[in-house]
Parts: C-alpha cells; structure tokens; sequence
C-alpha cells in the first residue's frame, strides 16, 4: 500500500462561548489512503463537519486548533489563509451539503468553474477553460452540456446543482476529495445518481475520499473503512465490514438498532438510544458516553476511555509483534487490509459480541401496547378520510403590469384514496411529484382556490360545509409538520404551545391538566410545561408538536416529513412514539417522507406518487416486495441498505434526469422520459406510452395491489 496522502494526529478544535469553551473535535487521528473511501458518522454535534472544515482550512479565525494535519507529508496547520487557497480546489476538493449556497447565484455555471480551474492554473485559456467546463458538467451526468453550462444556478434542481458543485471540486483532479452530506437534502433516487457520480469521480481522479454521513446505508455502500464519532472524539474505527458486522462500542450498536431497514420484515419496533449527547463544555475524565450506555460501569467514570483494538484485532496485532499504541491502530494497513485495526473506546467492549453482553441484548426491543384495533379486517373498519378525484392548480402567470394566464401547473392531478380507522397510509415520491400540497389541500378542508374533487372526512363532504362547520371539523385532523423548530412559536412556553388548539375551538376543561396528560402522553415531564422550545432537542421539540396535535382527540394526524430533521438514533424514539400512540389511540396516520425505509417501517398502506397522480397503491408488504411499476422499482433500488456485502452486490436502477415540467396534461405516461423500460418498448408500444395516460389496474395476486403502466409485464430485453 502506498503511504498516505493526508494524515492527521490528534486533531483539537475548540470555540470561545459565554458557558466555556467548547471542545468541538477532541482528538482525532486517522490516515488517508490514496483511492480509499473512509467513512465518518456520528450524531449531529459530534464532530464531524468541524474535522473536516479545519483540514481545509475554513475554520473563523477565533477557532483554536492544535495538532497537526499533514497532505503529503506536507504540514497545512499554521498556513494563513492565503497559503491555503492554493491547496483548496487543487489538492483538495470538497463537496458541501447544500449545493445552492455553495454556488454564486449571480454567476453562470460555466463561468464559476472556469474560475475554479483558473485560479489553480493562470496558463489555461478560457477557451480550454471553457472546454473544460463542458466536459466536466458531461462528466457528472448533466445533459446537453454545450447548453446548459451558460445557466444560472436557480436554473438547475437541486440534484443537478449538487452535480454542478462535484464538478467544480474534482475540476483541478485533487488528490483528496471531502464529502460532508451531500445528498442529506436530495431525493432517494437522486442521491442514487449523486453517489454514482462521486464514485466515478474518484475513479476518474484517483483521488482519496472521506465520506461524512449520518446514514449508515450511504456509509455502507461507499465506504472502505469507517469512524464512528461521538462527543467530538472517535468511538470506534475499522473495515467498514467490521463496524457493520462486528461492532464493539455500545454506541455504535446504538445506531446501527436505531436504522429503520426496507430489506426486512417491520416485526419488532427500532431499538432507539436514550438520552443525547453531552455539551462538551468543560468535560469532564469520563466516558462521554455514559449517561446513555446501558452497560455502563463505575470504570467508565475512572477516565475517559481510549481507542484499543478488540479482542480479535488485538490478536492479529500480537501476531505481527506490531504494539497497540494510538498510531500503530492507524497506520498498519499491511496487517488488516484497511487503514484502522478494528479498535474500540469502551472498557468492556472485547466483551461485546453480536450486540450483547453476557448474552443479553445491549439495547432490547421495546415492547409495544396491543393494537386497539388487532383482529378487525380493514374492510369492517371506519373510513375515516377518503379523497376523490382531487385536482389542485396553480396558474402560470405572466406578465409585468398586466398579468395573464399562460398556462397551469397541475401539482395534483386527480388521485382517489382512503384512510380507515387505526391504520397508516404512506405517500411517497421525489419531490415536486406533488405529496405536500396533497397534504395542505386536504388540510384546507375544501376552502382552497383551483381545487376540485372531494375531501370526506368521518362521512362528511367538506367542500359543502360552511366556515363554522368547518372550523368544529379541524379538531378531527390535525398536522405535525416536518421542522420541529419553525413549527413551534419561540416566545410561547410549552404549555401555551399545546394548549392554543384547545383555546382556538373551545375548550372548556381544565387546561392545564390536560396539557400535563399531553405532555405525559407522549413521553415529555409535566414540569417542563413553562420552559420555552429552544431549551429542548429536536426529538423533545416533535414530540411537543404531537402532543399540540393530539390536544383535540383527532381521528386523523397528518404528517409531513416529521422525522427527516432529526438524527438517526432520535428519529428512532419519534418513529416507537408514533407506533406506540397509533396502536394505544386507534389513530390514522397519513405520512409522507422520503425516506422509504420509515415508510416502510411505520406504513401500512402505501400510494407511490410521480407528477400529481399515484402511479402504484397497495399494503407495503406488497407493494415493497413486488413492485410492478418502473418507477417504483427505482424508488426501491435506490434505497441504500445499511449492510455492505448487500450494497456490494446490488443492481440499482438509476433514473436519467429530473421530474419534467407539471405544466402539461398532455395525454400519455408522464414518466415516458426517465423510464428504463420504456426505450426497449417497439415503436406501436412506444406510441401508446405517448398518447394513452394509463390508469390504475390491479395486479394479480394481491386485492388491493394497483398500477399504472401499460407494459409492466412486457418481456423486453435491454
């Protein structure tokens, strides 16, 4: 193996607060091998994003950083900011989690990677430059190129934006290439096309990847070796085969239990982590994870535990004569085929094995309440939501002075569904095929402008109901909405919070006992009812949202998104408190995300959604292990699977390009542009995708399994 080309030595980095000051990263170690992806995850908070911000260089300047990060051989710590600008975009490429910010709106494409490209090479005319542009905007996968290198960031969606900046970081082929999250914001099937298009990068460049993530599927698939952070510190490192199978840090056990996964039976509820991490303000000698470790010892109070390899690393180790020291875990990768020997920071961690201690399992399975519902067959349950025919429009306007009416965006474009009584329905879908506004027009109870269709609700059509009528019905349906924090008023206390619902429609109990019931109810202390929402974590923040939803006996809770802000191990609790309140109430859940392993999850019924109109329904289980539309198929092999040698031998179906234009209800398949099928059909087939919509039909097999593509079943050959 070829020596390192970044090597890094008990990193430190600090902040100046009016508490202390805050140890960021506390000591992090690792060396970086040349065409070798190593992974970092870890909770929000523990460090990784700041690790990597302080190898480039773009830490502010009241940051304290001590140790040393060396790019081959070549110390970059203590270089001003000047000296730097020479190695970020040349020798180091970094690809950021927000693909609009990390553009200049003002800026044509074209011209913001000719800058990147010229300012590490002043000899490159701009006509090569140019050139280059073209051929790197190919390179990701962006189509006509020669064109669109001349558009403007707002231009692009956000997958294309994203591929924009992947080729302004590998424009000067760097030798290391620094991801932090950059599909977090994306699709299931464009972060697919993305992590794609990474990989060929590093291949085209040969360059050296580190991967920040907080999926584990994501870390899985791309991953050659893996560290697994915590309170600013690593936790655990080794192959990433290692850490997924053989994890010996009860955190990481953690984390891996808190992963809902679409590849297998939703039998037992997530095994979540209690607690969250620590502020790491002064802290103290101890095991930063202890508060939370249901293993914890008075060892781990003696001193903080350092990283030393397992019981079987351990030996390989003894083996080689090689000794355990802090730099011998890291730079030994003759010995292990990876860049770490498997190493742990947990005192009982060689007594760790499959996820148990002694036999018994670190973190059990939760028990869940019995379903109220449990032996009543879904046809002689309540209907208590049913949509017909619903169609939603916006109007294309232009215009300066006098606006007129050029055209419709058809958001939803004339979907049926039912919602029965105790059960949960998923809504799925890229964005922009139309999900959320679903959710706002059923929440506007009928009352919204270029709407058609019919909104039932307990019996009831709310589209002929008067204001009153449907003001008493809002207490059937309530919202939880994806942002814990924009959704909560910050200068209201909790109790106010969860009680406004209950003043809006009247109320006449006592409130604030039935504000402590709420609270109690969805796993928050009473006494916390006058603190104010920024004294709580986003997991405690959602739950205070459900309980604002709960406060009115709904039948019915719409939510959207609601667990796609929060940290894995945090998403975890939300989803067991979902489960849990749904079987104890007989509540209806109509969800969305798009993350299909919660849906999976926590779903029982599903409705696939691409361009206003459901082009899949059914049972999950049906729907998950037969999909018989493309589309959906893309939907699924394009979920990452937190299991390596499963991502190993996976055949994704990539989709070419974005969702195009809802301006056009143009008869024929709206999904004829992006379907792999489709190219293969004969030219008689192919002209019935492009005049015929196809309908809803079921499949064979399964009752309430449908879909909508003409040639599912036709056998074509690529």
């Amino acid at each position: 193996m070829s020596d390192p080309i970044l090597s890094i030595r008990d990193l430190h980095v600090s902040f100046p607060s009016e508490a202390g000051r805050v140890d960021a990263v506390r000591g992090v170690s690792f060396d970086l091998y040349p065409g070798r992806t190593l992974g970092i995850v870890g909770e929000s908070g523990s460090g990784k994003s700041v690790t990597s911000l302080a190898v480039m260089g773009l830490l502010p300047a009241y940051a304290s950083i001590t140790g040393s990060v060396k790019l081959a051989g070549e110390e970059l710590l203590g270089k001003t900011d000047e000296q730097m600008s020479a190695y970020r975009g040349k020798e180091m490429g970094m690809i950021f989690q927000d693909p609009l910010s990390a553009l200049t709106p003002v800026f044509d494409i074209g011209t913001q990677i000719v800058e990147a490209i010229q300012a590490h090479d002043k000899k490159v005319s701009d006509k090569a430059a140019w050139a280059r542009a073209v051929d790197l905007l190919d390179l990701v996968g962006i189509p006509k190129p020669e064109q669109r290198v001349k558009s403007f960031p707002h231009e692009f969606s956000g997958g294309m934006r994203q591929r924009v900046v992947i080729a302004m970081a590998i424009a000067n082929n760097p030798r290391v290439l620094i991801c932090d999250e950059p599909t977090t914001a994306l699709d299931v099937t464009i972060q697919a096309q993305i992590l794609d298009v990474i990989k060929k990068a590093q291949a085209e460049t040969g360059a050296a990847a580190i991967m920040i993530t907080h999926d584990m599927g994501v870390v899985a698939g791309m991953a050659d070796d893996v560290i697994v952070m915590y309170a600013g510190k690593p936790v655990e490192a080794g192959a990433v085969d290692s850490i997924f199978y053989e994890p010996h840090m009860p955190y990481t056990i953690g984390l891996l239990g808190s992963i809902p996964r679409s590849d297998r039976r939703r039998t037992d509820p997530l095994t979540p982590i209690s607690g969250n991490p620590p502020t790491v303000i002064n802290f103290p000698d101890i095991c930063p994870f202890y508060e939370r470790c249901p293993i914890h010892t008075d060892a781990c109070l003696q001193a903080e535990p350092r990283l030393t390899p397992v019981a079987s690393a351990e030996r390989s180790v003894d083996a080689s004569g090689v000794a355990a020291s802090i730099d011998d875990l890291l730079t030994n990768p003759e010995q292990t085929g990876s860049i770490f020997i498997h190493s742990a920071a947990c005192v009982r961690g060689d007594k760790i094995v499959d996820g148990a201690l002694n036999g018994k399992a670190l973190f059990p399975v939760p028990e869940l309440p019995p379903d109220s519902m449990e032996g009543i067959p879904r046809s002689e349950r309540t209907t208590v939501l049913e949509v017909k025919d619903l169609v939603k429009v916006f109007p294309l306007m232009k215009g300066a002075l006098v606006k007129r009416r050029v055209g419709n965006v058809y958001a939803v474009n004339g979907i049926s569904f039912d919602l029965k009584q105790g059960e949960t329905l998923a809504i799925v879908g890229e964005s922009g095929s139309g999900k959320s506004t679903t959710l706002l027009e059923i929440m506007d109870l009928g009352a919204g402008k270029n709407t058609t269709g019919q909104v039932i609700i307990n019996g009831q059509d709310v589209s002929a109901m008067g204001a009153f009528q449907r003001r008493k019905m809002r207490a059937s349906i309530q919202m939880v909405f994806q942002d814990p924090m924009g959704a909560l008023d910050p200068r209201m206390t909790v109790k106010d919070i969860i009680a406004e619902p209950l003043h809006s429609l009247g109320y006449h109990g006592d409130i604030k006992a039935r504000v402590r019931e709420l609270m109690d109810t969805v796993g928050l202390k009473p006494e916390q009812m006058d603190r104010f929402p920024g004294a709580f974590s986003g997991g405690q923040r959602q739950r205070i949202g459900l309980a604002r939803a709960l406060a009115t006996n709904p039948e019915i809770i719409v939510l959207d998104e609601p667990v796609s802000a929060l940290d894995v191990s945090i998403q975890a609790d939300v989803i067991n408190l979902l489960d849990e309140l749904k079987l104890k109430l007989g509540l209806s859940y109509l969800f969305v995300a798009h993350d299909l392993s919660v849906i999976h999850h926590i779903a029982d019924r599903v409705a696939v959604m691409y361009l206003g109109k459901f082009v899949e329904t059914g049972a999950i289980d049906d729907v998950f292990e037969n999909p018989v539309h493309p589309y959906t198929k893309a939907l699924l092999s394009a979920v990452p699977i937190p299991d390596p040698e499963v991502e190993r031998h996976r055949q994704r179906t990539v989709l070419v390009g974005d969702l195009p234009s809802p301006t056009d209800d143009a008869p024929g398949c709206a999904f004829r542009s992006r379907c792999p099928l489709y190219s293969m059909l004969p030219g008689a087939d192919q002209r019935t995708c492009q005049t015929v919509t196809p309908e809803l039909v079921g499949v064979e097999g399964a009752a309430d399994h449908r879909q909508a593509c003409h040639f599912a079943y036709a056998d074509v050959q690529a």
